[in-house]
Parts: C-alpha cells; sequence; structure tokens
C-alpha cells in the first residue's frame, strides 16, 4: 500500500513512580531508549496508560519536560493537556510549546461532560487555541467520557473552528465511524488508532497511525503488522495480529491493565513501580502466575528488550487490590 505519510506509532507510555508513589521521573530515560529501540515514532504521556488525571499540574510539567529531554530527536511527544480546571488545561499546553513537544492531546472532562457536540468543540477550541503553534488532537474514548457522539460529528465541528486541528486519538471499537473519519476531506486529518489488537482491521478503512499501550513493550510485533499489510500480504499481517490478540488476552486477565502494564515494563527492565490510581495493584503472585502463559503467547520473543530481561527483578509496588478493568489508552 502506497501512503502520501508513514504509518506512525506511538506508544501510550506509563508513568513511572516509586514505592510512595512519588515521581520517579529518572526512569523516563530508559523508558525513552526502550520506544526508540523498538521504532517507534513517539510517545504520548500522562493520558489514561499515564495516569494522568491523579497528577499534579506540577507533576505533568516535570513528566513533560523530562520526556522531551530524553526523547529529542529519537521520538515525537505527545502531551495529553486535559484538566478539569480550563485554565489548567491551556497552561499546560502553553507550556507543552515552551517545552519543544510536538503536539498536545485532550479528552473532555468526564465529571462534567459536555451535553452537545458544539460544547465539546467549544471546549477543545480554547484548548488547542492557547498553543496555536502545535498540532491539536482530540481523544475520542466514548468508555470514558460515556459521550454518545460519533468522532465523525465532532471531526466535522470542530474542523472550521480548530486551524491547529491534526486529527484525533480514536479508541473505540465503531470502526464504521473510524472510517468516515479517515474519509473526511479527503483524508486531511490524522487519523490513530487506540485498540491495539485491532489495529490491522483499522488499517483496512483508513488509518494513518496508530496510539496504544501494548506499544510500550510490544512495538516490534505490531510494526510486523504494519510492514505486512503494506506489501499485501494479508495472511502474514492476519497472523502478526493474531499473535497479538494472544498476548493481549493473557495482558487482560487480571482485570486491571495499567498495574499488569507496569509490571511488564518491569520485565523488560523498565521499573515503572506501581500505580497510584484507585484500582491499586494487581498483585505479585496474580502477576507471576501470567509469565508461563506470555511465554506461550509470545511475549518475550517480541517484547522491547533482550529476552533475559525476563529475569529481572519485579518493581516495587504499593499495597492495592485491582477492583475492576480500566479503559485502555
Amino acid at each position: 500500500m502506497n501512503r502520501a505519510k508513514p504509518f506512525r506509532m506511538i506508544a501510550a507510555v506509563h508513568t513511572p513512580m516509586r514505592s510512595d508513589l512519588s515521581l520517579n521521573i529518572d526512569m523516563v530515560d530508559a523508558q525513552a531508549d526502550v520506544m526508540a529501540a523498538q521504532g517507534l515514532d513517539g510517545v504520548f504521556i500522562a493520558g489514561t496508560t499515564g495516569e494522568g488525571m491523579v497528577l499534579t499540574t506540577d507533576e505533568r510539567r516535570q513528566l513533560a519536560e523530562r520526556w522531551v529531554q530524553a526523547a529529542a530527536g529519537r521520538l515525537d511527544v505527545l502531551v495529553h493537556v486535559a484538566h478539569p480546571v480550563l485554565s489548567e488545561a491551556t497552561a499546560l499546553a502553553q507550556h507543552a510549546v515552551r517545552i519543544g513537544a510536538q503536539g498536545t492531546v485532550a479528552i473532555t472532562p468526564a465529571d462534567f461532560p459536555p451535553h452537545t457536540v458544539d460544547n465539546l468543540v467549544s471546549w477543545c477550541a480554547v484548548v488547542a487555541a492557547s498553543a496555536p503553534s502545535l498540532p491539536f488532537y482530540y481523544y475520542h474514548i466514548p468508555v470514558r467520557t460515556r459521550l454518545p457522539f460519533k468522532a465523525i460529528d465532532i471531526l466535522r465541528a470542530a474542523a472550521p473552528r480548530i486551524p491547529n486541528l491534526r486529527g484525533l486519538k480514536f479508541t473505540h471499537e465503531d470502526l464504521m465511524d473510524f472510517g468516515r473519519c479517515a474519509d473526511f476531506q479527503d483524508g486531511r486529518y490524522e487519523t490513530l488508532y487506540g485498540r491495539d489488537e485491532m489495529l490491522l482491521p483499522a488499517m483496512t478503512v483508513g488509518a494513518t497511525g496508530a496510539l496504544g499501550s501494548t506499544y510500550n513493550y510490544l512495538g516490534r510485533l505490531y510494526r510486523k503488522v504494519v510492514e505486512a499489510f503494506d506489501a499485501g500480504d494479508m495472511a502474514a499481517a492476519q497472523a502478526f495480529q493474531r499473535k497479538s490478540r494472544e498476548i493481549v488476552e493473557v495482558i487482560l486477565e487480571p482485570g486491571n491493565l495499567m498495574s499488569t502494564g507496569k509490571w511488564l515494563m518491569s520485565l523488560i527492565g523498565v521499573d515503572c513501580g506501581p500505580v497510584r490510581i484507585a484500582s491499586g495493584n494487581v498483585p505479585m503472585e496474580t502477576l507471576n502466575a501470567l509469565r508461563p502463559k506470555l511465554e506461550a503467547a509470545g511475549f518475550f520473543e517480541y517484547a522491547g528488550a533482550p529476552r533475559n530481561a525476563a529475569t529481572a527483578k519485579p518493581a516495587a509496588r504499593a499495597a492495592g487490590k485491582p477492583v475492576g478493568k480500566k479503559s485502555r489508552a
């Protein structure tokens, strides 16, 4: 398949923390090394996977600054700037400009959601206008926002009102809606798909990139999906996507993707510590029971670190128990 632009692959990265739940900002350098080694194009920081909504504004600034430094010349940095307080969101967007990030992304506040598409676009327009020199992406994830709006309706309303709108981070299963976004104005907007285990179907309806959590450690596997698709080898693309589904099925077993994902990072040599979110941390005995299943599914074959990293020391973890499945970024 011939594309006007290369297919972009972006990891929604974890926010590294110490056992006391303070930021472990020095771990960002190791994260950036792993992302770059997998051939990824960028990172998305402080999103759902990055626990952005339980970080203070100052912590989010620190995180963004360190990522821009660590990623310089290797990875684009997209900064999630949404905040329940609009002035805080605009301040985060302005900060992203000052530090040299490559784009801003925003989800709408969930506690007091917009009642119409026009309300939503008005909110996004203020955030985007506060950083007019940076591309702006709307973060469409209905499982978190609970908004009933179709992404295509949001895109149609936003296009004439947000000059620096670059596209969407689309995390949903509605591929018809996604395809209509990809088709809109002859493919003018970047469509980043966010359900990793459904990457191949999304590519068939026009995805121009992908942004998700399992790219943290499976970037090489998803690159193979893209390469096979581009070469017209659908059988190979399906086989690699099948492998992704097998691995993701294991990862989802404990019911807490953020906690399990941070543990997986420790297996590839990057200690991202515990989660701060209210779901708590999956017990270590539960996680260790996943190791043989991950091995059988092929996780270590594609993981973003040498095979012997499977024996790496587990991350320090704070006490806590999972209380249910969390949305994927």
